[in-house]
Order: C-alpha cells, then structure tokens, then sequence
C-alpha cells in the first residue's frame, strides 16, 4: 500500500523540496501552507506523479489547524508520515534588544505550531501502531550563537519535544526523528533580516546546503527498513564546521 506524509511549510525551501522527492518515490501527499496559489501550483505539478490534497492554514492558530487536519478526506486520513517542517527565524538581535512579537513569532511557530499538528496527527498513528515522525530541527539546536537566544531556544525545544516523543510513542512502533540542517539556501535569510541587504551576503563564499540536499535525507530516512531509526541527524554543507564557523572565500 502507498504511504502517506503531511507536510507543514510546504510552499518553499526544505517542505517544497521533500513534497518533491517524495513524490519522485510515490509517496501520496498532504501539503500544508499559508499561500494557497503556491499550493495550488505545487498540487498540480504533483499530481502528474501522486494524490495530492492541499491544506491552507497557519501552524500559530491552534483551532484552524486542528479543524483543517480534521476535514482531510477519508482517502487521506491515514498519515504514514508526518514532516514537521514549518518554522521560521526572525530578527537576530542580542537578547537585550530583542523584539517581542519576533520572539512570539519563533516560539508560536518553531514550537507551538509543531506541537499542534502533532496533537491532530498522533493519535492515528497510535491507534495503528505505524507512522514515522520527522521534526525539521536546526544546528541551531546544538549550540547557541551570538545573537541567537529565541530561536536557539525553539530549535533546542524541538530536540527535546522529538526525544519526549521517540519515548512516549516507543511502545506504539512509532519512529521519531529529528533532522538538523546548518547554513541551507532558502527563503529562510529572507525572513530572518525581514528583506533587508543584509540576507544578500549569508549565503555568499561558500556553497551553503540546498533544499534539495536536506530532502534526500528525509527521504532516506523514512525509507529505511521498519528496525532502523534515523534519530538524530545533524547535517552541515563541508564550509560550515559549527554555527560560527564557516569557510569563506570572501
């Protein structure tokens, strides 16, 4: 029978790319986003390969979350897969100047957000006694660099959330995993310096991890045999050696 995966933050960077592979290998999707014409053009290039349903809400919103996971059709009610991918950085300031609406944003979103699609999702997977759970984690939550405190703290929240689950859901046969990407291309910079100069030069000198790079790991990992559990990966591009520390060449 062809699995199922939820993906939250489908719409771009590391969701985009794992609804892409992931459809390259016959997994039938459910996308969630919070831009619909990007999910309808992810939906139609898809569904050439897969099924494919579509779900537009906002992870921050406790009760559209748990109501648009409860309207799947009966065709994808079965998650087989869960990608906790949705999160986001915002600001990069040191503590003392910190800004409380990004600091709600990160802890709303990286850990709250994540915490609600599970909640609506588990209790399928418990019943059968089957389902993997990938929580799209960061470096971030390794070690903490200067200037950042809250979103260091969301992305060590979620390690400790996926260790919490690995062990609570154990006695279901449940796998839980955590994936830890470094420096990857995306949106990300973007929505960290709010579209400021400043997102240009991150990724510049160095060949920073794509998209598509983290989603070939996810999708190693959920497709490994039933006795084998990636629990933790940490992945860095070969210029990245810690959060700090990155071989460039301007």
């Amino acid at each position: 029978m062809k699995k199922t995966a939820l993906i939250t933050g489908a719409t771009s960077g590391i969701g985009k790319a794992t609804a892409e592979e992931f459809a390259k290998h016959g997994i039938h999707l459910v996308l969630c986003g919070r831009r619909q014409e990007r999910l309808d053009a992810l939906r139609k290039e898809l569904s050439k390969q897969v099924n494919v349903y579509t779900l537009k809400f906002d992870v921050r919103d406790r009760s559209k979350t748990l109501e648009a996971i409860e309207t799947l059709p009966t065709e994808f009610k079965q998650i087989d897969i869960l990608i906790n991918n949705a999160g986001n950085a915002h600001g990069l300031d040191p503590v003392q100047n910190g800004n409380l609406d990004d600091w709600d944003a990160m802890m709303d979103i990286n850990v709250k957000g994540l915490l609600y699609v599970s909640k609506a999702i588990i209790p399928g997977m418990t019943e059968r006694e089957s389902g993997h759970i990938i929580n799209i984690g960061s470096s971030a939550g390794k070690e903490v660099y200067p200037k950042g405190n809250v979103y260091c703290a969301s992305k060590h929240a979620v390690l400790a959330i996926t260790e919490g689950m690995r062990i609570d859901l154990n006695p279901f046969g449940i796998k839980v995993s955590a994936i830890n990407p470094g420096l990857v291309e995306t949106e990300f910079s973007q929505v960290r310096f709010k579209g400021s100069a400043s997102a240009n030069n991150v990724y510049k000198g160095y060949k920073a991890l794509q998209a598509q790079d983290v989603a070939e790991v996810i999708y190693f990992a959920v497709s490994r045999p039933a006795h084998v559990n990636l629990a933790d990966v940490l992945m860095f591009c070969t210029a990245q050696a810690s959060s700090t520390i990155v071989n460039k060449t301007i």
